[in-house]
């Protein structure tokens, strides 16, 4: 399993239940990347999409106590999200938000894709620093870029000792 975001200055991912940041590149490298695999998500960010509908060309799960819509998989708790993705292949599984559910389940991700924004967004909600996290390392950051007025980096960090799903 592998968590996707980005993350401003101070590991910020969110701000009113939304992105803090409109960037392109990054979200066509998010819907490349997640494209045709499973994306985990909490009902918030179920609903922070454009009518509340799930991405096209994913399978959906959705973490929550209570069953969300028929056009998602809805598991309640951990142990019914760790049963429902081992029917796919681990590194087609990613965790997109939001802030409870990659606190709940970066420690199990085997790598975090990282698009670190050099800015910072007012966010509201945060992840925790991955920098900082004695089991994660750094194995790959892009060169700078600019996307839509922000300097962005594209950045892969491994978990060292992932726990077990």
């Amino acid at each position: 399993m592998r968590a996707i975001f980005h993350a401003d200055r101070e590991w910020g991912i969110g701000k009113k239940n939304d992105l803090m940041f409109s960037l392109p590149k990054d979200m066509k490298f998010f819907r490349e990347t997640t494209k045709g695999k499973v994306v985990v998500m909490g009902r918030n960010t179920l609903l922070s999409f454009p009518n509340g509908k799930p991405l096209k060309n994913r399978t959906n799960i959705v973490l929550c106590p209570d069953d969300v819509n028929e056009d998602v998989i809805t598991v309640h708790n951990l142990e019914e999200l760790f049963e429902e993705i081992k029917k796919y292949p681990q590194d087609e599984v990613f965790v997109i938000g939001g802030a409870s559910v990659y606190r709940a389940l970066i420690p199990y991700c085997t790598e975090v894709l990282v698009t670190r924004v050099d800015a910072s967004g007012g966010a509201d909600v945060f992840v925790p620093d991955l920098d900082r996290d004695e089991n994660f390392r750094l194995v790959y950051e892009s060169e700078a870029e600019e996307d839509n007025g922000y300097m962005i980096r594209f950045c892969t960090y491994r978990n060292i000792s992932p726990k077990e799903v």
